[in-house]
């Protein structure tokens, strides 16, 4: 688990670089041929880390319902993000691994709802869904890589 939560915090210290060293107009601009943007990304990864490790395990997030439903798979961005939200996705960027690993720690999860998501991984366990987790976000990062480009 440790390498897990390591690579987990390296990307979200990846994530953290976009915050920091693009506008906000950069940040909320959805480019031709795409349907997100950077920070709808970035929320995204982080809304998918809580639903995959506590929602499935039976435990509350560390989310509003807005962010989730703001954030979830299906949705997209609407609207524009100020920095009020910016700030708050940069410390949850950091916030939610930080307790998922005490959480771990503290062996939390007993119980976990099988899983088959769109790609065809089925997680059956909070163990299996940190390891998905960071394969999902690497999806996301290549994505926020290619829009980095037309913004």
């Amino acid at each position: 688990m440790q390498y897990a939560f390591e690579t987990t915090l390296t990307s979200r210290k990846q994530l953290a670089g976009f915050l920091k060293n693009y506008t906000l107009e950069q940040l909320n601009m959805v480019p031709e041929g795409f349907s997100n943007n950077l920070i709808w990304n970035i929320g995204h990864t982080i809304v998918v880390q809580q639903l995959l490790v506590y929602k499935l395990s039976g435990l509350p997030t560390m989310l509003s319902e807005e962010m989730i439903l703001k954030y979830q798979r299906g949705s997209r961005p609407e609207g524009f993000v100020d920095q009020k939200e910016v700030d708050e996705l940069h410390e949850l960027l950091f916030k939610t691994i930080d307790q998922t690993i005490i959480d771990f720690k503290n062996d939390i999860f007993k119980n976990y709802h099988l899983f088959t998501n769109s790609l065809g991984f089925t997680i059956k366990s909070a163990q299996e869904a940190v390891a998905f987790n960071y394969y999902h976000e690497a999806i996301h990062m290549g994505i926020m890589m290619s829009i980095r480009k037309f913004i």
